[in-house]
């Protein structure tokens, strides 16, 4: 008896003779279009962080997207296509987050480019330099497509401090002469004394406030929902507004909004700025939430003086994994290296910087330890600029985070620093040196 095995590509049957008789059922056959819907990426959250430095637009999705970019002119726009996804409402509604203040993006248009593809199309303000990266999952977060606009001449904290000196002259503020009898008798690093003391120098001492955190970064988040970034900007932009209020002090944000700056970019706009001082500024938190006090760390070339204090310089140190650096662009973000000079010196001040702060805070709040802990921080990394980080209170405990959230305390945590800064530098004056110009 002739038998054969139809073609028929939704059913396998057996056919016997004339009559065909269904053996088995099958799934449908898909389609070519069916099997890419069935496997394509599904993008969970879309976010913008709109910021004068840069702006950094994130796509998370489920699994790995793949994308091209292309830039096009007159008018200024770029174009990022996504391929095998679903157009969610997540990517539809990009266009809404658009804000008015943004300084780069006037627009955002999201289309079905064709089947499998979803087209953005980024009308801008300005002409830009664009840095499209892809992040794996760490943490919370996904996989993320991270395209990040920066102006094509960046900005220059050296210049933002010469502005703002600029200003003040205009304005009449005096920049006070520091004494001969306020220099150091040496250059730090330097084993050979002047045989007479230095001419006085007008320049302002400079001091660099960190916000820990910051944009795709929240840091610590409390137990009422209390950011971290946003504490730590409260605090130390009254803290600038105090220091910046000296008639011989400067002072100046490593970050003035919500967005993410890479760990050693903090450390280069310091010393970019040839700072005298260096401080990060955070709110601490743990796995249970009866911890309290502050704290005030400085780096440790031998390792930290305690499990906790290592703990906490492994959290702080993974914030470039979770704020996403974009590591194939050598040019924009050199890798962190560790210089090959000793760096006893930074410590010994580190050290003294960082027990006058500590005397000043603990006059606000309990303190988590009387003494100045040391950790490896990598923000805490400069070879020649004295550098302390605050853990101002534990978020992570319910009354804490209500001073954290406290205007009245914010104020209080930032004049209890500024006390310490002018104690040690009344102490310690700064080393000589030309005068910003």
């Amino acid at each position: 008896m002739p038998r054969r095995i139809c073609r028929e590509p939704l059913i396998a049957c057996v056919c016997i003779e004339r009559r065909r008789v269904c053996q088995w059922l099958l799934l449908p056959a898909a389609p070519w279009w069916w099997n890419r819907a069935a496997s394509a990426a599904t993008i969970a959250s879309a976010r913008l962080w709109p910021a004068q430095e840069y702006t950094r637009l994130i796509l998370e999705s489920s699994s790995a997207v793949s994308h091209q970019m292309l830039p096009m002119k007159n008018p200024e726009r770029l174009v990022l296509d996504l391929e095998d996804i679903e157009l969610s409402s997540e990517v539809a509604q990009l266009g809404q987050r658009v804000q008015p203040s943004d300084p780069y993006i006037q627009a955002i248009r999201v289309a079905r480019f064709r089947p499998g593809v979803v087209r953005l199309v980024l009308e801008l303000k300005t002409e830009v330099d664009p840095q499209l990266f892809a992040l794996q999952p760490v943490g919370e977060y996904g996989h993320r497509v991270v395209l990040d606009l920066y102006p094509l001449t960046p900005t220059d904290p050296l210049m933002a401090l010469l502005d703002f000196e600029k200003g003040s002259t205009r304005e009449g503020a005096a920049v006070e002469a520091l004494p001969p009898d306020r220099f150091g008798p040496m250059d730090r690093g330097s084993s050979v004394i002047p045989s007479k003391p230095k001419a006085a120098i007008r320049r302002p001492i400079v001091v660099v406030v960190d916000p820990g955190h910051g944009g795709e970064d929240p840091g610590a988040v409390g137990p009422r929902g209390t950011y971290e970034k946003n504490v730590t900007l409260a605090i130390a932009k009254r803290l600038v507004g105090m220091l910046n209020a000296q008639p011989d002090m400067r002072a100046i944000l490593t970050r003035d909004d919500d967005y993410f700056v890479p760990l050693n970019v903090r450390v280069q706009k310091a010393r970019r700025v040839q700072a005298d001082l260096f401080i990060s500024i955070h709110a601490d938190a743990f796995t249970t939430p009866t911890a309290r006090g502050s704290s005030v760390f400085a780096l440790s070339e031998h390792g930290a003086t305690s499990a906790a204090a290592r703990w906490l310089a492994q959290r702080e140190n993974n914030a470039d994994l979770i704020g996403g650096v974009n590591l194939d662009n050598k040019d924009r973000f050199l890798a962190r290296t560790l210089l090959d000079l000793s760096q006893t010196a930074q410590i010994n001040d580190s050290l003294r910087v960082g027990r006058s702060v500590l005397d000043g805070i603990g006059a606000v709040n309990s303190l988590h330890k009387g003494s100045v802990e040391q950790a490896g921080f990598a923000v805490l990394k400069a070879p020649d600029i004295p550098s302390i980080l605050v853990e101002t209170a534990f978020i992570s405990n319910p009354d804490e985070e209500l001073k954290l959230k406290s205007d009245k305390y914010q104020q209080k945590f930032a004049g209890s620093i500024f006390s310490g800064v002018k104690r040690y530098f009344a102490q310690n004056p700064p080393l000589s040196r030309s005068k910003l110009s």
